[in-house]
Parts: structure tokens; C-alpha cells; sequence
């Protein structure tokens, strides 16, 4: 059955027995908003794009939401006032003024099957959405395999490098749909006609292929190149299994920015770090804005916002996490130390500008 309410001149539907749960309530107290005002103008920016091309161009992710609903015009409104205002965005009775809070709660009954070997999972509170953190990985690499170099970061295979998306994905016998990761480690790609973008150990194959983009450092005169995945093997990500023995892969190619969503790698949306949240797109529709709160080892509120900008396989039916941006390291102790006082549960709200 489903609950229907008006909310500030707008419909909002929800479902009245299942979890997730929408509601709106104020945001909690805090004298002060850490909002990068300009960079989630930039983020912002690149997400209307995308949603302008329409959603015949991408219904996957462009539309109201499913399990949430906010009309595509309000998405588009909001993350126009956010550019429009980007240097007021940290007073909180500024955005109080402007914008309509809906308290979102996880969907514990969709997360319990994999509380059993998910310990975030198994703790996650019934009031609060579970916080991961991403990072672009940046990587030593060679142009030449080593022994301590050995994997190759593949380019998307000849056979299909003049097709869009739509049309190489009409065309089951391409070399991009005939092995999964493990036969690729091995080597199965070694003598097909597939380009080469670089040489890397397994930690920062691993590495990219998880977070989607790697800043390939080859060395010579501080070079450095930022990749990021282009077209998938269409195996689907098995949230049950370890990252390392996954079959799903990712082909690169270079890209001149830090990239989001994009249903090909042409049109992917440059995000910023500390405003953007990878999420379950297709549930929740691309662009909504989510406020973040936790308090921080002093029992001070931080608050924070971002975009859902960006996805991946493991939100697939997922609606009780969000993954946040957070910068480019070296490496997971880098990124451990520089993240390590950011919380694993946050209380979120949904932000839609009033009318």
C-alpha cells in the first residue's frame, strides 16, 4: 500500500510498510554548514547537463525517482539555485530559508541478507544511512610489464572502438563480452587486438577498477594521466563475493577530469571531491541533493552536502548507503589516515528548493 502526502506543494510517495522511509523534518542544529559552495556549483553544473539531455537519451537514472519521488523540473531548479547562491550555501538559516528537508531511513530489510559478512552492514542503525568513502586512486605505472608491473589497464578493444554504446552492446560476440576479470588476469586479452594504457600491480588494478578512475603516474617528468572506465563486460558486481575475485571488468580510457556517472564514457559527468555521493541511481533518479550530519570527536554538528552524481555495481538494489568522494591518495593507508574521522553512519536529508 502507499502513502500518499503533499509536502510544500509537491507529491511525495512512500511506502508505508517497507522501508526506506522518507520524512520530512528540519535538519539538526549547527552554527555552521561545511558546504564547498563552489565546488558543488561545479558539480552541480555537470549533472544538469546530463539531466538536460532528456530521459529518452538515459531513463535508467534520468527521472523523478522511483522509491522517492521529486519532479525532474525541482531537481533541476535546486541544483540551479545552488550555483546561483554557491557562496551562501554554509548559513544554515539561508538554506533553512530555501529548501525543504526529507529525512531519509535505510532500508534495513534489503541490507539484512548481507549482514552475515558486511560488519558495517550487520551495525548498520535503523535511524541512520551508511557512509562508505571512494577516492581516486593514484597509481606508479609503467608502459612495459615488469615482474612487479605485470597487468595491463586495457583500452576498449578495436572491434568495437567506432560503435556507441547502443550498437556494441547489440553485438554479443565482441571481444569486450567474451572473458571475465580472472581469465583477463591470466592473460586471456594478451594477444587480441586490445591497446594497453599502462602496466600496474594487482593492489592498483584492484584499485581502479573498484573506485573507476586511477591517476596513472608514469614517472618521467611528473607525467601524470588520469583514467577512468569506459564500457563494462556486462558481468554483474556480486556484493557477496571479495573485490579480488569478482568476474565483472572495466575497460579505461583517458579522460582530462574526475568522472561520475555517465552511460558512456563520452558524456560522463566531471565531479568534485567532498560534494559528490555515488548511490543507487536508478532507484533514487540522477541529481538530488543529500545533506549530511554527524557530529564530529568534540560532540560538534558537521554538516555537509552533495550530488548524486555517480553510481556503481554494488548500489544495485541499494537503499541504505551512500558512498562519498573524498580526494585522491596514493594509496588505502592515505586514504585511511585522511579519512579516518569521517563516521560509517550519518544522519541524511534530501534537499528540494521551495517554490
Amino acid at each position: 500500500m502507499k502513502v500518499k502526502f503533499f509536502l510544500y506543494s509537491f507529491l511525495i510517495s512512500i511506502q508505508a510498510i517497507a522501508t526506506p522511509r522518507f520524512v520530512p523534518a528540519p535538519p539538526l542544529p549547527s552554527t555552521d554548514y561545511a558546504i564547498n559552495g563552489p565546488a558543488l556549483c561545479a558539480t552541480a553544473k555537470e549533472t544538469l547537463a546530463y539531466l538536460n539531455k532528456g530521459s529518452s537519451y538515459d531513463p535508467l537514472v534520468i527521472h523523478d525517482g522511483k522509491v522517492f519521488k521529486v519532479p525532474l523540473a525541482r531537481i533541476k531548479a535546486t541544483l540551479t539555485f545552488v550555483c546561483q547562491h554557491q557562496h551562501e550555501m554554509h548559513d544554515p538559516a539561508f538554506v533553512k530559508q530555501h529548501f525543504d528537508f526529507i529525512r531519509w531511513y535505510p532500508d534495513i530489510e534489503q541490507a539484512k541478507p548481507l549482514r552475515s559478512n558486511k560488519p558495517l552492514i550487520a551495525n548498520l542503525p535503523k535511524d541512520k544511512i551508511l557512509m562508505t568513502k571512494y577516492y581516486v586512486h593514484r597509481a606508479k605505472v609503467l608502459t612495459k610489464p615488469t615482474a612487479a608491473y605485470p597487468f595491463a589497464l586495457y583500452a576498449l578493444p578495436k572491434d568495437e572502438e567506432s560503435l556507441i554504446l547502443e550498437e556494441a552492446n547489440a553485438k554479443p560476440k565482441l571481444t569486450r563480452f567474451q572473458y571475465g576479470k580472472q581469465a583477463i588476469l591470466k592473460g586471456a586479452l594478451t594477444n587480441k587486438d586490445v591497446p594497453v594504457l599502462a602496466y600496474l600491480n594487482r593492489d592498483d588494478l584492484e584499485a581502479a577498477l573498484m573506485q573507476g578512475t586511477v591517476v596513472a603516474d608514469f614517472g618521467d617528468h611528473n607525467q601524470l594521466k588520469i583514467f577512468n572506465v569506459h564500457r563494462t563486460n556486462n558481468i554483474p558486481y556480486d556484493k557477496a563475493k571479495n573485490p579480488y575475485k569478482q568476474e565483472r571488468y572495466w575497460y579505461f580510457k583517458q579522460v582530462d577530469g574526475i568522472k561520475g556517472y555517465g552511460k558512456d564514457a563520452e558524456h560522463k559527468i566531471t565531479v568534485n571531491s567532498e560534494v559528490t555521493f555515488a548511490a543507487d541511481l536508478e532507484q533514487f533518479g540522477l541529481g538530488k541533493l543529500l545533506m549530511v550530519q554527524y557530529p564530529d570527536k568534540t560532540g560538534k554538528m558537521v554538516t555537509k552536502a552533495g550530488i548524486f552524481a555517480d553510481t556503481g555495481g554494488a548500489f544495485q538494489n541499494n537503499l541504505y548507503q551512500i558512498d562519498y568522494l573524498t580526494g585522491s591518495y596514493a594509496g588505502r593507508e592515505d586514504f585511511y589516515k585522511a579519512t579516518r574521522h569521517l563516521p560509517n553512519y550519518i544522519t541524511a536529508y534530501f534537499m528540494v528548493l521551495k517554490k
